[in-house]
């Protein structure tokens, strides 16, 4: 029996997805690339966007017409706005919550299957319990497993839920992670979100704010590098407000990443640490003089701006000015000359007047961004800005992406020039077929097209002179002398 799982969204919902895989393999399933030869068909959601939420759609409108030629299973989790999650408890066979992802087995045996796991344990002529009378899609969700261990656990977290007020994510990260690269990991280190910016559906998909113990994420950074992992990026809404919420029982991040910085300079081999991402609040100077003393934290900052005129910056209740972001932006400046700066920006928010959009232009120019992921605005249900009216016809929205769109492929160009004759570090990523080069990234994860067809580099180091810039990324080629991997 083999499943085929489709991952939407952000890097912590591939980091969740990791953990997804490894129940699913030890329930005795095998991976298929192909989803039309999969016996179980899961989707890890994202809400940020209606787009990605259009696409779980499709796909289970697909997946139920295939369940009329063979038994199918299929199951939805990740990030689901309440709203949908009405609307899927009709359509799939499971909906759950990541901090449910250790009680799926229970579930599917509830369900009636037989797992390729409980075959191999003298199953054979057992034969399955009837399913539970089916809802209008078949649904089962877990506040239906009444009397199970499933349910016994769903009411520990439930109660520890009530307590704290934020979810129990124990659970879910006591499962080891599968990962999907042999040599870039990622390592989930707080959940949810406490800010509430009115644009913003996380809160409402992930709840509040939970840090995960400093131990285990120090642990699972350690055995990633004694695996020869090369780079590892450290996941959260708010990465920077971990411990926060757990005042005088856990360390701050500056000190997690000090711990994390310390594990580099006693490992046999190197390795680059990321985070992401980063409140503007939250962003500390210890945390900018912790990334200059340890060569392992990867010199790359991603700091989301989102507008850069502060009554827009208001209305999205971000809780920070542009003049306090400038503040941050001068400090890494000063302290990490050589680190990369990408940020996020919202163009076309409820309300946002050229004026407002013109101060947002000018901060693009001003801070000088080596990356900027730039989104048209759009309403997510349960926001707070979802209320108010999207004001901003399309075609507005669409110049003003283009306008810094721009603005940041011209300022890359210049700035990726002064690389030009210069010899730097390079984490090879892949093979690009169409260009027959190696892919790879620098410690500021700018990307570089690398003039080699030697595959074997694939996950390691490598040092490459570079000879020329290609839009936002680089071109180069293989120094004499390579990093040891």
């Amino acid at each position: 029996m083999k499943y085929h799982l489709i991952t939407l969204g952000c890097q912590m919902n591939k980091s969740d997805s990791e953990r997804v895989r490894t129940v699913i393999d030890q329930m005795g399933y095998a991976w298929t690339d192909d989803e039309t030869d999969a016996d179980l068909l899961g989707v890890l959601a994202c809400s940020v966007r209606q787009k990605a939420i259009d696409r779980v759609y499709t796909r289970i409108h697909r997946w139920n017409e295939m369940k009329a030629n063979r038994a199918l299973i299929t199951f939805v989790t990740g990030c689901v706005l309440p709203t949908d999650k009405v609307k899927f408890l009709k359509l799939f066979d499971f909906v759950f919550t990541m901090n449910e992802l250790s009680q799926f087995a229970d579930m599917v045996k509830e369900y009636g299957v037989v797992t390729p796991a409980g075959l191999s344990m003298s199953e054979w002529d057992v034969r399955p319990e009837a399913p539970p009378p089916a809802t209008p899609g078949g649904l089962i969700s877990i506040e239906r497993l009444q009397g199970s261990a499933a349910e016994a656990g769903h009411r520990d977290a439930r109660s520890e839920s009530l307590v704290t007020g934020r979810p129990a994510m124990g659970g879910l990260w006591k499962i080891a992670a599968t990962p999907q690269s042999s040599f870039e990991a990622y390592v989930p280190i707080q959940n949810g979100c406490d800010k509430f910016c009115t644009f913003c559906a996380v809160p409402y998909t992930r709840g509040r704010e939970v840090s995960r113990p400093s131990s285990e994420i120090v642990g699972e950074v350690e055995s990633l590098v004694s695996r020869g992992y090369k780079s590892i990026t450290l996941l959260g809404q708010n990465v920077n407000s971990y411990g926060l919420d757990k005042p005088g029982e856990e360390i701050g991040f500056a000190e997690l990443l000090s711990r994390i910085g310390e594990l580099g300079r006693s490992a046999p081999d190197p390795f680059w640490v990321y985070f992401t991402s980063p409140h503007p609040r939250d962003m500390s100077d210890d945390v900018i003089d912790v990334m200059a003393r340890y060569d392992c934290i990867g010199k790359q900052v991603h700091l989301p701006l989102q507008s850069g005129d502060d009554r827009v910056l208001r209305r999205m209740n971000r809780q920070h000015s542009v003049a306090q972001y400038r503040r941050i932006v001068d400090a890494i400046r000063a302290k990490l000359p050589g680190a990369t700066l990408f940020t996020d920006i919202i163009v076309g928010f409820t309300g946002e007047s050229d004026a407002e959009f013109d101060n947002t232009r000018k901060a693009f120019e001003a801070f000088d961004f080596d990356m900027a992921y730039v989104a048209h605005y759009s309403p997510r249900p349960g926001a707070a800005s979802s209320r108010w009216g999207d004001d901003i016809p399309l075609d507005t929205k669409r110049e003003r992406y283009h306008v810094l769109n721009t603005i940041l492929e011209d300022r890359a160009v210049q700035r990726h020039q002064a690389w030009v004759g210069n010899t730097v570090p390079v984490l090879v990523c892949r093979y690009d077929e169409k260009h027959e080069a190696l892919m790879g990234l620098t410690e500021g994860r700018i990307k570089i097209r690398i003039d080699s067809r030697d595959i074997d580099r694939i996950g390691s180091f490598m040092d490459v002179t570079v000879t020329g810039v290609a839009g936002l990324a680089l071109a180069g080629e293989p120094a004499f002398a390579a990093v040891a991997t």
